[in-house]
């Protein structure tokens, strides 16, 4: 063999090797929607971000606060739920304070969120339960959360018009935690929001 030929077939060696080292790097990593990257990093800092301010804006005109008495207390749920529930598995109904700001910042974005309510049992701070306020299921690993606390008062009213210290104990999801004050409970918000 001459010189030439001995080239040439190195250079197709080479480039065979170069080709199959590509197609072995490709086949070895799927890239899927929901892997991550910066473009969904920056969703989700955006998605943080939409909620956070949700909050902010829902507890400073009072319609978090009022969204956390919009319970039922002879239904024992929130009011517009089914009876077999608690909570609103879908959007809560239009009626309901967070209804609309929740449809604003969400609605037709291909998102999914739960609005879970943490109160606390006793006196202990660390001793706390969960109500849900709205469930559409389960978070996916890319998941943001977003809190805001909102405290209770003895005289903040339920939807019917029954104030929280007059509420026996299976009437409301938080029980008295300061029965001889006027502070009822304090209640952390959480947004839990995540790409469908």
């Amino acid at each position: 063999m001459n010189r030439g030929q001995v080239h040439t077939l190195e250079a197709f060696v080479a480039a065979l090797l170069l080709v199959g080292g590509l197609i072995f790097a490709t086949q070895a990593t799927a890239v899927t929607p929901l892997s991550a990257s910066t473009s969904n990093q920056h969703i989700e800092n955006q998605q943080r971000a939409v909620a956070t301010d949700l909050l902010a804006v829902t507890h400073e005109d009072g319609s978090l606060e009022e969204a956390l008495l919009y319970w039922n207390a002879s239904d024992h749920g929130f009011n517009g739920t089914h009876e077999d529930r608690e909570f609103y598995t879908g959007d809560p109904p239009g009626h309901h304070p967070l209804s609309e700001p929740l449809a604003e910042a969400f609605g037709g974005t291909q998102v999914a969120y739960n609005v879970d309510l943490v109160y606390q049992n006793s006196e202990d701070p660390a001793n706390t339960s969960e109500q849900e306020l709205v469930e559409m299921g389960s978070p996916s690993d890319n998941a943001i959360v977003a809190s805001r606390t909102v405290v209770l008062y003895d005289g903040n009213e339920t939807h019917d018009g029954i104030p929280l210290d007059e509420t026996h104990e299976d009437e409301f999801y938080a029980p008295n935690v300061d029965e001889e004050g006027e502070l009822y409970n304090v209640v952390e918000v959480r947004i839990t929001v995540w790409r469908m």
